[in-house]
Parts: structure tokens; sequence; C-alpha cells
């Protein structure tokens, strides 16, 4: 071997010899990892609020449409000619009771009047001279000197064929001059033409309607209300053979928008439907309001029409130890997160009675409880966490 290759050679093994020696120190001579305590996170914090549960009439928010009470199809009940029209009697007119609105032509009437008289007159002249011959006959009778007479003789049947005619013409007196009583229509109630079919000139047969009219004395709004609504309402409900007095009418808020304004109407719950809807399983709750056409002093509202779009809102009863809360703290279980005395989350199932979008009223919760406002992520049943009493979230007001 030639002197530059044993030098190349003891270079070689020096390189490893000293590669050798710092992968040791690397692998064996670096310190052990000394172990250390684990770091803990704190409680999360959650707001909470103080529930102060109280009597509280619950009002209750449903919504419908304006109805007449009194709806009808004026008809003819004679026929002829129509000779006169009220001013009123037109789309969207008033009328008072009694008033006439339209006049059908009553000539032939009056003559049926006329023959109905001469007939009276006739009736009555038989009859007078059939009892005249009554009498003279027992006169007659009586000479001959026999106490039992023939009826017949006597005329009684006679008598009694012309006191039935007699009725007979009357009554027709009666019905011509009825028939010219119904050639002047009116209804018996203050109101207003929703919709007119004749005009004057036009020829009317019986039972011809000639306009739709409703009473403005009243109005009602036929009100759509759920199960739990109807909990939260002292209604009127009546029962077969119960001999407690009806509960009185209750309040009811009437609001809608004309004019580019809200508009209220104070009416009353006067009755509920006969049967539950069976397509909504909604029972339907009656509200009148009176004199909905009349304009208040000094005010400018406008009338409750019919076909208005209102919404309700009704006074509800009194219900024992409401709380109220915010609508995040309900969870999709009907039941809220409760923070016990070791500060730890305890869930609580409550009897929800109403909501809205910012706030509902429950049941089931004692005086004090603090009640999870918002469930972080984090936080569930049992866990230990810091509280942060709040007064109101959300514009929600600390009930």
């Amino acid at each position: 071997m030639s002197l530059s290759a044993r030098k190349q050679a003891l270079w070689t093994a020096m390189a490893l010899v000293v590669g050798l020696g710092v992968s040791w120190l690397l692998l064996v001579g670096k310190p052990t990892p000394q172990p250390e305590a684990r770091a803990e996170l704190p409680p999360p914090t959650v707001d909470v609020i103080a529930v102060e549960p109280a009597a509280r009439a619950i009002a209750v928010d449903t919504q419908g449409t304006v109805e007449p009470l009194h709806k009808v199809s004026l008809v003819s009940q004679v026929s002829g000619r129509v000779e006169a029209i009220a001013d009123s009697f037109a789309d969207g007119g008033f009328f008072r009771a009694g008033e006439e609105l339209l006049g059908i032509e009553s000539v032939d009437y009056e003559l049926a009047i006329a023959r109905a008289r001469s007939q009276v007159a006739a009736a009555e002249q038989r009859l007078a001279e059939e009892r005249g011959r009554a009498r003279q006959a027992k006169r007659e009778w009586r000479d001959l000197g026999t106490v039992d007479a023939n009826a017949l003789f006597l005329r009684e049947p006679q008598i009694a064929a012309a006191e039935a005619a007699l009725a007979g013409a009357r009554a027709d007196l009666r019905a011509a001059e009825l028939d010219l009583e119904r050639t002047r229509i009116s209804l018996p109630f203050n109101g207003r033409i929703s919709a007119r079919h004749v005009g004057v000139g036009q020829y009317l047969g019986p039972a011809t309607v000639v306009a739709e009219a409703y009473a403005t004395d009243v109005v009602q709004v036929r009100l759509p209300l759920t199960d739990r609504q109807v909990a939260l309402l002292d209604l009127p409900l009546t029962y077969a053979g119960d001999a407690q007095p009806a509960a009185d009418p209750v309040p009811v808020t009437l609001e809608a928008r004309f004019g580019n304004r809200q508009w209220q109407w104070q009416g009353r719950i006067v009755r509920t439907d006969a049967s539950i809807d069976v397509d909504s399983r909604v029972v339907y709750a009656v509200a009148e309001v009176r004199e909905p056409f009349a304009r208040e002093p000094g005010s400018d509202r406008p009338p409750l029409a019919p076909g208005l779009f209102v919404h309700a809102s009704i006074e509800g009863r009194s219900m024992a130890a409401v709380s109220v809360l915010p609508r995040s703290a309900l969870r999709n279980d009907d039941s809220v997160l409760v923070v016990d005395g070791r500060e730890r989350t305890l869930p609580v199932a409550v009897q929800v009675l109403q909501g809205d979008a910012r706030q509902v009223w429950v049941q089931g919760l004692q005086r004090g409880d603090r009640v999870v406002v918002h469930q972080p992520p984090q936080v569930t049943a049992g866990t230990l966490v810091t509280t942060r009493e709040v007064s109101s979230v959300a514009g929600v007001d600390k009930p």
C-alpha cells in the first residue's frame, strides 16, 4: 500500500470515530426532560338572570279579518218594474233601519186591493142575507109550534159557508195589501250596501236579488287560537246544562295599518265557534266591535270596515308563578340551565306558556333561580361555571 493510500484510510477512520462520538453525545448525553404540572383552565363565564316568579296575565296575540255580523241578500218578494231608488241605494251607501231603498211599480197591486175589497163587501152581503133568512126561518118554525128544528131549514150550513167565504175574502184583501207593502223594499237595521244589482226601469220577478247589504252596528273578527293559547284565556265557553252564568266578555285590542299609520279599536270576545277546525285544529274565538263606523270626537281614525286585516291582542287570565325569560335561555327540549349553589349547571324542565321572538313566559322555576341566558358550546349539564348576573339581554328587560 502506498503512503497516500494509508493516509486516506487513516482520515476515513478518524472521521468515522468522530461521527460515532457526536451521535453518542446527541442520543445519550442530552438531559432528561422534567415533568411539569398541567395548567388548569378557568371555568367558563356565563350570563345569568335571577328569576322572580309572580302572578301575571299573559296577553295572547293572533290575527284575523273583519267581517260583518249580519250580512243579507236583499230580495224582491213581488214582481214589477223598478220605478224609484233611494240615493243611499248605491255601492257603499249607508241606510237607516226602515228606510225605503227601492220602489216597485204599485198600480197592479192597488187594483188587486180594490178587487179584494169588492169581494169582501160581496161576502159580507151574502152573510147578512143568510143571517136574515135564518131569523125568518126560526120565526116560521116557531109559528108551526115545533120545538126541534132542522139545521138545514134554519140555514145553519149556509151561514157557515157565508162566514167562511167572508174570512177568505178578508184574507185575500190582506194578501193584496201585503203585496202592496212589499213594493217598497227596506231592511230592519242600520246598514250599508256592499253591491247593487238593479237600477230604475228594470223589471223584477219574485225572489230576484236586488242588492247585498250588511249591518253597521256591529262587526266581528274570527280569531284562531291554539290549545296552548286557549289555556291562557278565560274564554266564554258554555256547557249543556251549566247553571252557572257565562263568563264576562274578554277584552281584545285590534290593531291595523291604514293610511301609513297604526290604528287601534277595542272589542270583546263574546263567543267561540261551535267546533274545532278540522284542517288547522284551532279554536276560533269571535270578537265583536260595536259602532265600527262611528267617528270619535277629535279623531281621524278610519272605520273598522269589513275586509280589513287586523292583529289582535287578547287579555289573558292571571296565572300564578310565571317567570319571564329571554328567548335565548330556552333550550330545544323546553328546559333551561340553572346554576346551583355549587356553581354547576343543572337542567330544569319548564312549562312554556307563551313566547315571542324576544322572550318567553314559563312556569316551574323558583324565586332566585339563576338561569343561564346564553348557553356556550362548552357548557353542558354539570359544568362548573363562573356567573355574571345581567339585568337585560338582547333588549329584553329583566323580569
